[in-house]
């Protein structure tokens, strides 16, 4: 069975994007590009939720990606994708056509063989599949800023206990934590 991670960058008050000005407050650096070639190669699928496939696709498939690091644009562009979205009926990588999935399908694409599968961003659906029990691993990498305002990282996702099972730091002042969800019983997510 795939286990289902979670990767979100945050700030150290627990905001997941800010006002507006972009990811320039996210510390990156060449530790941080070592480690998201290492994750990628954990994985044989990302999962997105609409927004997070959107900008990522469109960056990743551009020329700013190869140029930012074209080891991590490689595995971002060969690797599966899946977008949880009620708006989009196909999605498209570049030239690969990626697929759309509902919750329901990836509690079922958790039972396939294969590589892991992690979940980039996305916080409003990481937010939605711990509700359902289906994120395996939350992966936080805090940033050493403070915002003082923007969206904060799991607002919708209501009370879940977390267990640290690691932490990693870089020397840029990021601290990675790997925390294991208590997973609850699932909440049917067709209810209001």
């Amino acid at each position: 069975m795939r286990k289902l991670f979670s990767f979100l960058a945050v700030s150290a008050d627990g905001y997941h994007a800010d006002d507006g000005r972009g990811l320039g407050w996210q510390t990156f650096g060449q530790e941080f590009a070592d480690y998201s070639v290492e994750q990628l190669d954990e994985v044989d699928t990302l999962v997105l939720g609409r927004t997070t496939y959107e900008e990522l696709s469109a960056y990743w498939t551009s020329d700013l990606g190869p140029q930012f690091d074209p080891r991590i644009a490689t595995r971002m562009n060969s690797l599966g994708k899946l977008v949880v979205s009620r708006t989009l009926d196909s999605v498209w990588w570049g030239d690969s056509p990626a697929r759309t999935a509902t919750v329901e399908a990836l509690a079922e694409f958790k039972r396939t063989p294969g590589k892991d599968a992690a979940i980039l961003g996305s916080s409003t659906l990481t937010a939605a599949l711990l509700r359902a029990g289906l994120v395996d691993e939350v992966r936080l990498m805090i940033n050493p800023i403070i915002l003082g305002g923007g969206l904060r990282a799991f607002e919708a996702a209501g009370t879940v206990p977390l267990h640290l099972v690691r932490t990693r730091p870089f020397t840029a002042g990021n601290v990675l934590l790997y925390y294991r969800p208590e997973l609850a019983p699932p909440v049917d997510l067709r209810k209001p």
